[in-house]
C-alpha cells in the first residue's frame, strides 16, 4: 500500500514540478530550484517512509509523469520543451532521486524511544 501510495506522490510531484520549473527570470530559475528541492523531500520522505522499494516506486511515478508531460498535446503544445531547461528539469530531476538512494542508511535508521531515563 506505501508503495502506491509513493508512485501517487511521484506522479503528484513530477506534475506540480513540471508545471512550475520554468518559472523565474533568466539567471535565477526559483521555479526550477523549487521543483527539485520538493523532488528531493519527496524522495527522502519515501526512503524513510518503507525503505527502497516505496523510492523505486516514487522514482516511476515523477519520470511516468515528466515524460507524458513531455510530450506533445492534441494541439501540439508541450509543457516540457527539448530545450536546456527542461533538460536539466528531467535529468537532474533523476539525479537528486539517484543521490536520495546512495544517501546513508543510518540517516533513515529508526531511533528506539528512551523510556525512564534519568536526566543527567
Amino acid at each position: 500500500m506505501r508503495t502506491l501510495l509513493a508512485v501517487a506522490l511521484g506522479v503528484v510531484m513530477g506534475g506540480l514540478g513540471t508545471v512550475v520549473h520554468r518559472y523565474g527570470d533568466e539567471p535565477w530559475h526559483l521555479g526550477l530550484i523549487l521543483a527539485l528541492a520538493l523532488t528531493a523531500a519527496a524522495g527522502v520522505l519515501s526512503r524513510a517512509w518503507a525503505g527502497y522499494g516505496t523510492l523505486l516506486g516514487f522514482g516511476v511515478g515523477w519520470v511516468a509523469m515528466v515524460q507524458a508531460l513531455s510530450l506533445p498535446g492534441s494541439g501540439g503544445d508541450v509543457i516540457v520543451p527539448a530545450g536546456v531547461l527542461g533538460m536539466v528539469w528531467s535529468y537532474v530531476g533523476v539525479a537528486v532521486l539517484a543521490v536520495v538512494a546512495f544517501l546513508p542508511s543510518s540517516w533513515f535508521a529508526e531511533v528506539p524511544a528512551r523510556r525512564n531515563q534519568p536526566v543527567a
